[in-house]
């Protein structure tokens, strides 16, 4: 199963990648606490002992939420051409045939949510079109945090610590939907409907940010890439080698794992392989896990 209920919202998991993500531990987590990873739970979920690699999913949120369809984060896309990341780089998924075995064309998506604009999350807002980038979800609305945009706009001259990681991303992913008029830039937060809602979450970049799912007494944080696997659901100082403000980052990660664990929230993460996300508890100055979400395990 990897569809669920959460109040009014059916909320459906569409893959697009899983697997190795060709970095070992140390090199993806710095941070990690001394033997954090010998523990038995993180293989083979999220760890490939074998050949010592995390384990990682590019995965899409399907919401289905007061009559629209909602798409949360949309992957890495094909055919890019990505120098500095190569594992991402010309790939040939198929991601919108998993879309449409789930009863979605393209042309049937009412808004894109991407979390923030790194190269894993906004690649299939277009597709490529007789040598030109075009959205690919020409009736959505694509909402970006604004400070995202302005931050990875190469024309502001600001050099992330991603480095050229994100080369690219910008000019085939982002700059043709805002060109074709489909995004909306907010800032602080933005409501989407009575059950859902944006807000700024900074630290791994300047505008990451969360989806807070309310609805008939179930809650969700979908939170992209606050953490990246489930070692930092436990070790919530642990961040990956890929944040822009490291405290922030880690503050952020705090503050959200403390109100998923009051207020008994789903924790879904972007990529999180396995069952795909978790329920926490506070265990002293840290989080324990309670339970794995109700998806089947990838």
């Amino acid at each position: 199963m990897q569809e669920i209920v959460l109040g009014d919202v059916t909320v459906t998991r569409i893959t697009e990648y899983y697997g190795s993500v060709e970095m070992s531990p140390e090199t993806f987590f710095p941070e990690s606490p001394d033997g954090a990873w010998d523990a038995d739970w993180l293989a083979p979920d999220f760890l490939e002992r074998e050949n010592h690699v995390c384990v990682s999913a590019i995965q899409t949120w399907l919401l289905r939420s007061e009559g629209r369809t909602i798409l949360v984060d949309t992957g890495v896309g094909n055919h890019k051409e990505r120098p500095y990341t190569p594992v991402w780089s010309h790939l040939n998924t198929g991601f919108l045939a998993n879309l449409a075995a789930a009863g979605v064309r393209p042309e049937d998506v009412d808004v894109v949510v991407n979390t923030h604009l790194h190269v894993d999350h906004v690649g299939w807002n277009t597709f490529l079109d007789d040598r030109s980038w075009v959205p690919t979800f020409p009736n959505a609305t694509y909402l970006m945090p604004k400070p995202d945009f302005e931050f990875w706009n190469p024309a502001n001259g600001h050099e992330p610590n991603l480095g050229r990681g994100n080369q690219n991303v910008f000019e085939d992913s982002v700059a043709p939907v805002h060109e074709a008029g489909q995004t909306l830039l907010w800032e602080d937060s933005h409501r989407i409907d009575a059950n859902l809602t944006l807000e700024l979450a900074p630290g791994h970049t300047p505008g990451s940010s969360v989806l807070t799912l309310d609805s008939g007494g179930d809650r969700a944080l979908f939170v992209g890439d606050l953490l990246h696997t489930a070692l930092q659901l436990v070790e919530p100082d642990t961040n990956s080698c890929f944040e822009e403000d490291s405290a922030q980052a880690r503050a952020t990660r705090r503050r959200l794992l403390g109100r998923a664990a009051d207020t008994n929230a789903l924790v879904l993460p972007a990529h999180l392989g396995g069952h795909g996300g978790a329920e926490v508890v506070r265990d002293g100055d840290r989080f324990a896990i309670k339970d794995w979400a109700p998806f089947a395990k990838l």
